[in-house]
């Protein structure tokens, strides 16, 4: 029988009423005890390190949950993290980086309801996560939420209040839940080498910049003094416009004189983006060697950013960490 370790951080499945709305309220055993089931496959200890609203959740977070997985790693078969909806998908991309190549599963969880309501979606999606995680051929960080096994670094929460609150984008789910059985639709445990690799740092100073009609590059004057990369939603396949009273072409090359970092995205959440399509991108792409992100979710770009920076600032090492294929995280990359 497996033995997982719960990890319980707070958000809307351990929350309760209050004056104020809801919030966490219920310890990591009492989440044990809606779902009784789990002693049939598995057995399960808890840890709390925190227990937030996941609006509250951030970087030292994640590092935090990466250094108990390091510490107890030895001692579980695999790890479930109850976690709060709305950065869920930043804590599993977070998570994918700073854990990697993992032959044990670490799955993250939530709902949206409470778990101690009658009509909830947390008694289901906790069962879910304890039976995945004690599949063997389950491994790598993963979302498990209404069914659906997502990629860590796949994962964006659609649905602000649905059970169905989260898809895989641009690419397959991983595998399925649906009475008590788990479907694979994608098994490459067999393709993991080496050992478990944890990570300690993440560099912070990132901003996601989301462009508007009319935005001025002056934007990005006055970002410059605190940030090591900016990080620009573009329109469609992606480009940047050429009005204003300080465009962004003098913006730019301020910034990469400076060795900081600019990188493209694009703010259309399917298909990704392709600067190489339309002018206003690819004279912009070619004249200061701009990276961007192809068909890679926001969360996952903004944490491989992260990490990536963590480990270094020196553009070409930088660049290969970034276009290294990480949990499933990008499929359309430079050579």
């Amino acid at each position: 029988m497996k033995k997982i370790l719960l990890i319980a951080t707070g958000g809307t499945i351990a929350s309760g009423y209050t004056e104020e709305g809801l919030a966490p309220k219920i310890a990591a055993a009492e989440l044990l005890q809606y779902v009784e089931g789990y002693r049939e496959f598995c057995q399960v200890e808890v840890a709390s390190p925190f227990s937030l609203d996941s609006t509250n959740v951030c970087g030292k977070h994640w590092l935090e949950l990466t250094a108990l997985i390091e510490r107890r790693y030895d001692d579980y078969d695999g790890f479930v993290i109850c976690h709060g909806t709305d950065t869920m998908a930043f804590t599993a991309a977070a998570l994918s980086y700073l854990v990697q190549n993992s032959p044990k599963p670490v799955v993250v969880t939530g709902a949206q309801k409470p778990i101690d309501l009658p009509i909830t979606d947390a008694r289901t999606n906790l069962l879910d996560s304890l039976r995945f995680a004690s599949e063997d051929r389950a491994h790598g960080v993963n979302i498990v939420f209404g069914g659906n096994v997502i990629a860590g670094t796949r994962a964006k929460k659609e649905r602000s209040k649905s059970y169905n609150a989260f898809s895989s984008i641009n690419y397959p789910s991983i595998a399925m839940i649906r009475d008590g059985r788990v479907v694979f639709y994608i098994e490459d445990k067999d393709r993991l080498s080496g050992s478990v690799t944890f990570y300690h740092e993440l560099n912070e100073g990132i901003l996601l910049l989301k462009l508007m009609p009319g935005m001025d590059g002056m934007v990005l004057n006055r970002l410059f003094p605190y940030y090591d990369c900016v990080i620009i939603e573009a329109f469609g396949v992606g480009g940047l416009p050429e009005y204003g009273r300080m465009p962004f072409y003098p913006e730019i090359r301020r910034w990469i004189d400076a060795g900081k970092l600019v990188m493209m995205a694009t703010q259309v959440t399917h298909e990704g983006s392709d600067m190489e399509v339309y002018q206003v991108g690819k004279a912009i792409k070619e004249e200061f060697h701009l990276m961007e992100t192809y068909d890679m979710t926001l969360e996952a770009t903004v944490t491989k950013v992260m990490w990536a920076l963590g480990q270094t600032k020196e553009p070409e090492r930088f660049r290969r960490l970034f276009y290294e294929t990480i949990n499933h995280d990008i499929l359309l990359k430079e050579l």
